[in-house]
C-alpha cells in the first residue's frame, strides 16, 4: 500500500481548496457559537468610572490613617446614582458596591470597620485603610480602543457577555458553511422504516450531522440515494446551494459503487479516492468551481465507525479552516496500559479506553476494531493514534489520543 496518499497529505489537499466564509451580522443573542470574522474593538471604558467594590463609607485614606477617627457624614452614592459633590477633608460619603466613587475620596471602610451616629450626621472609622482600597479604577476590565476579543475567536457565554459589555448589541460573524449529507445504498433505511431481511437502518448520517453541526457548520441532511447514478445525481442537484457535500457509502470501486461515476458526471474534479488510513481507506475529495467560490466533495465509506473517524479526521477541520479557525486536532500524549503488536501499512485511529492516573492517560484500546461496531465507539473514551508501519508497543509505551 505504499503507493496510498497518507492522512496527512490528503487533509492538507482538502485545506488547501477551502473558501473562508462570508461575513454577516448576527444579534448578540444568535452570536452565541459563531466565530468572530473580525477584531472587537472596545467602544466605552469598563469601569466607566472608579467604582466601590464593597458596601460601606467613600474616605480619604490620610482622613483615616490614625483611625478610629469620626467623619461627616454629607451624602450618599448609590449604583446609577452618583454623589455629585466633592469629598473634602474630614467628610465621608455613604457608598453601596457598583457606585462612582465621589470626586475627592480615594479609599472605601466597608461597614463593618465604621459605626454610623444615630442622627445621620457622622461615622466612625474604626479601621485605617491604604489609599485604593476596595475601590475599582476606571478601566479596571479594559479601556475604550482595547481589542477586547480577537477575529477568529469562537463566541461563547464569556465572548457574548464581553461583547455587550463592550457596547455591541450585534457581531461580525463567519456564515455557516452549509454541508449537504447524502447517504446512498439499496440496503439503508431510515430508523423506524420497514425493513426487508436484506437491509439495514442507516445511522451514519446522524453521527456526521451532529460533527459537521458541532464545527460550526450547517448540516442539511438529503436522505438516501438509491444506487442508481440517477438517484445519486438527483441529490447532487439538491446540493448545488452548499459549500461542501458530503457522501456516505458507495466510495469503494464494487459494481454497485456509484458515487465516483455520479460525482465525475456532475463534473466534479477528484482529487484522490483512497487513502493509507484505517478506519477510512476509500475516502473520496474532489471540487467544483462554481464562479469564485469553490464547492468541496468529501466521499466517506459507508461503514459508521469509518464514517465518523473520517468526518471527525477531515470534516471537522475544513469547517474549521472555512471559519478561520486553527485546524489542529488536539491529540496528546499517552500511555499504553497493554502491550501492543506491530502495526499495519496504514495510520489507524484505534477505539480506545483512557483512564487517567498520575496526572497522565493510559490507554488500552478495544481487541476487537472492527469499522462496523458503534457501541464500541460509544463505549470508547478516546482514539489512539498508530502510525503506519509502527513497531510493536509495551506497556508504558508513550502514544497519542484525541479525547472523545
Amino acid at each position: 500500500m505504499s503507493g496510498l496518499l497518507t492522512v496527512d497529505e490528503a487533509l492538507a489537499r482538502i485545506l488547501s481548496r477551502a473558501d473562508l466564509m462570508p461575513v454577516e451580522t448576527v444579534s448578540l443573542k444568535d452570536a452565541v457559537g459563531r466565530v468572530l470574522a473580525e477584531d472587537l474593538v472596545a467602544k466605552r471604558t469598563q469601569p466607566p468610572f472608579s467604582a466601590s467594590a464593597m458596601d460601606g463609607y467613600a474616605v480619604r485614606a490620610a482622613d483615616i490613617a490614625q483611625a478610629p477617627v469620626k467623619l461627616k457624614l454629607i451624602g450618599e452614592s448609590a449604583a446609577g446614582h452618583g454623589f455629585r459633590g466633592t469629598l473634602s477633608a474630614g467628610e465621608t460619603v455613604r457608598i453601596f458596591t457598583g457606585a462612582p466613587l465621589p470626586e475627592g475620596a480615594d479609599t472605601i471602610a466597608i461597614q463593618e470597620n465604621a459605626t454610623a451616629e444615630d442622627t445621620g450626621r457622622a461615622v466612625t472609622v474604626e479601621q485605617a485603610e491604604p489609599e485604593g482600597r476596595f475601590v475599582r479604577p476606571a478601566g479596571l476590565d479594559f479601556s475604550e480602543g482595547d481589542i477586547g476579543l480577537k477575529v477568529s475567536s469562537h463566541i461563547s457565554f464569556g465572548e457574548v457577555s464581553l461583547a455587550a459589555s463592550m457596547n455591541y448589541a450585534d457581531l461580525p460573524v463567519r456564515q455557516k458553511p452549509q454541508v449537504a449529507i447524502i447517504s446512498s445504498g439499496d440496503e439503508l433505511v431510515q430508523p423506524c422504516d420497514q425493513l426487508s431481511q436484506d437491509q439495514i437502518i442507516s445511522s451514519n448520517s446522524y453521527g456526521v450531522a451532529a460533527i459537521v453541526d458541532a464545527a460550526g457548520g450547517q448540516s442539511h441532511d438529503l436522505g438516501i440515494a438509491q444506487d442508481t447514478l440517477e438517484a445519486l445525481a438527483e441529490k447532487i442537484e439538491r446540493a448545488k446551494d452548499c459549500d461542501i457535500v458530503v457522501t456516505l457509502g458507495g466510495a469503494s470501486v464494487g459494481d454497485h459503487d456509484m458515487v465516483q461515476q455520479a460525482l465525475k458526471n456532475a463534473g466534479v474534479e477528484l482529487n484522490f479516492w483512497s487513502l493509507a488510513m484505517k478506519p477510512g481507506k476509500p475516502v473520496m475529495f474532489g471540487t467544483l468551481q462554481k464562479g469564485k467560490r469553490t464547492q468541496i466533495y468529501l466521499g466517506l465509506p459507508g461503514n459508521p465507525v469509518s464514517s465518523l473517524v473520517c468526518a471527525i479526521v477531515f470534516v471537522a477541520p475544513l469547517i474549521q479552516k472555512m471559519l478561520g479557525r486553527p485546524t489542529d486536532l488536539p491529540f496528546q500524549q499517552a500511555f499504553f496500559a497493554c502491550d501492543m503488536p506491530p502495526s499495519g501499512p496504514r495510520q489507524e485511529y484505534m477505539r480506545a479506553f483512557a483512564e487517567k492516573r498520575d496526572g497522565h492517560y493510559n490507554v488500552t484500546p478495544f481487541a476487537n476494531q472492527d469499522s462496523s461496531i458503534l457501541s464500541n465507539l460509544v463505549k470508547a473514551d478516546c482514539l489512539v493514534l498508530r502510525p503506519a508501519n509502527a513497531a510493536a508497543a509495551v506497556g508504558g509505551d508513550a502514544c497519542q489520543i484525541l479525547l472523545l
